[in-house]
């Protein structure tokens, strides 16, 4: 299992969102925390390092440090918005 670990910039985004939203990425969250790469709706970026995972219409960003079993979260967001 991996650990963990959300920037202040996606805490932030997490609590504007919609209850319902904030809780389907929470639960994504937890999916990641488990397997950051088999989890549905897994890409990886092609223009900068890391990873998306698709939640609707939100993406959240992340880069996985495999040595450390760490996931760090970058960014939440809407998908118009997330790659700005």
């Amino acid at each position: 299992m991996y650990e963990l670990s959300i920037s202040q910039k996606a805490l932030k985004a997490l609590r504007k969102a919609a209850l319902e939203i904030a809780s389907k990425i929470r639960e994504r969250l937890n999916d990641l925390a488990e397997n950051p790469f088999s989890t549905p709706n897994v890409k990886k970026l092609t223009k900068h390092p890391g990873y998306r995972l698709q939640v609707g219409d939100g993406r959240i960003l992340y880069v996985v440090e495999e040595r450390l079993l760490v996931v760090h979260v970058i960014t939440i967001g809407h998908r118009k918005d997330v790659y700005r």
